[in-house]
């Protein structure tokens, strides 16, 4: 009788619902605004740009702390006309130089450039206005001849020139087609979106509709970007929520973004203070959201669970006023720690597809 009640108990009781699938962050990168507030204007040495930075290549064991660091930013009407002045040597600034390049992919860590950025969102709209072909090819040319890959800010709200865009992607693509393998730094390119879906909303359509997809993708990722201060953990993921939702009752509607296809954004220096993000990874927020950017699952687009990963505003001196992540503020207890924590592959490897 007792093993025909357990019999009985098995078959009536409930089933459990299954574990919600895990998958590490493959991305853990920041952007980097040098020591001039993203402006980048003057050539700096190795020597002198390590000891600013040096907790970016050695999380205080010798490993990098991150495995992706985009410099902010390329004014794209300079690159457009490939301009020449006390800031910029033929449309890049002059401190993106090769030395500095090598500083990071010697030790496994990828580099892109960042075109635009909040401050350069006119020189955008100027730029595809005279000759979006053109600066796609520019901005490819560079990344061939740098070895890095390049990250579209364009930060128009209101009216963005989406036919213009379109063109700059179609040039740049002619010259380095899409490479799911990553294995050609040049042919990564990628593309900001807000942190989520209420802001940038046409750049968002098109980018989810039309290049983020998995069935035929043109860029390789979004970064979600920061929203105008740092968020709550809740608020944060309602955020990069919106992003897997997409938003049906917009005209016309967003479509929903696979996990796969973007990275969400966290401050590690924002303001006087310093933050958990780069000093304390057990009070930070990428500990505290690590659950849901590891299993948040698809819901209309995509197959997988888990974002692309993470990536932080902004390395060294972003802004005029704060204290940035230079020392002694430096970031291995926050984002170091958290490359431990989460096992950052380092060198960064072929990302999801799907």
């Amino acid at each position: 009788m007792a093993v025909l009640a357990l019999i009985a108990a098995v078959l009536v009781a409930p089933a459990r619902p299954a574990a919600a699938a895990v998958t590490p962050p493959q991305i853990y990168g920041a952007w980097h605004c040098g020591n001039d507030f993203c402006t980048w204007g003057t050539a700096r040495t190795v020597a002198e740009f390590d000891s600013q930075n040096h907790w970016l290549v050695d999380r205080g064991d010798g490993r990098p702390s991150v495995n992706v660091v985009v410099l902010s930013f390329v004014d794209p009407l300079k690159l457009l006309h490939l301009t020449g002045d006390a800031t910029t040597v033929a449309g890049v600034p002059r401190g993106m130089t090769p030395e500095i390049v090598g500083y990071f992919t010697a030790r496994g860590i990828r580099v892109m450039l960042s075109i635009g950025g909040f401050t350069y969102t006119d020189a955008w709209t100027a730029a595809l206005a005279e000759n979006a072909a053109q600066l796609g090819r520019n901005a490819a040319a560079v990344a061939q001849r740098l070895g890095v890959g390049i990250e579209i800010d364009y930060e128009e709200n209101t009216a963005p020139d989406l036919v213009g865009l379109q063109a700059f992607i179609d040039a740049y693509r002619a010259a380095l087609p899409y490479d799911a393998t990553g294995a050609n730094p040049a042919a990564r390119l990628t593309i900001d979106v807000a942190a989520g879906d209420r802001y940038l909303i046409a750049v968002n359509r098109k980018a989810t509709a039309d290049w983020l997809r998995t069935d035929r993708p043109v860029l390789d990722y979004a970064n979600a970007m920061v929203p105008a201060r740092q968020p709550s953990a809740s608020a944060a993921i309602g955020n990069w929520q919106e992003h897997l939702d997409g938003k049906p009752q917009y005209a016309p509607p967003i479509p929903p973004l696979a996990p796969a296809k973007f990275t969400a954004g966290l401050y590690v220096a924002y303001g006087s203070r310093t933050l958990p993000e780069c000093t304390s990874f057990a009070s930070s927020l990428q500990r505290s959201t690590g659950t849901f950017v590891q299993s948040a699952a698809p819901n209309g687009a995509g197959t997988t669970a888990g974002l692309l990963g993470y990536m932080f505003w902004a390395a060294e001196r972003p802004a005029v006023r704060g204290i940035g992540t230079v020392p002694p503020n430096t970031c291995e207890g926050g984002i170091g720690a958290g490359a431990t924590a989460y096992q950052i592959p380092v060198p960064m490897p072929a990302l999801r597809q799907s």
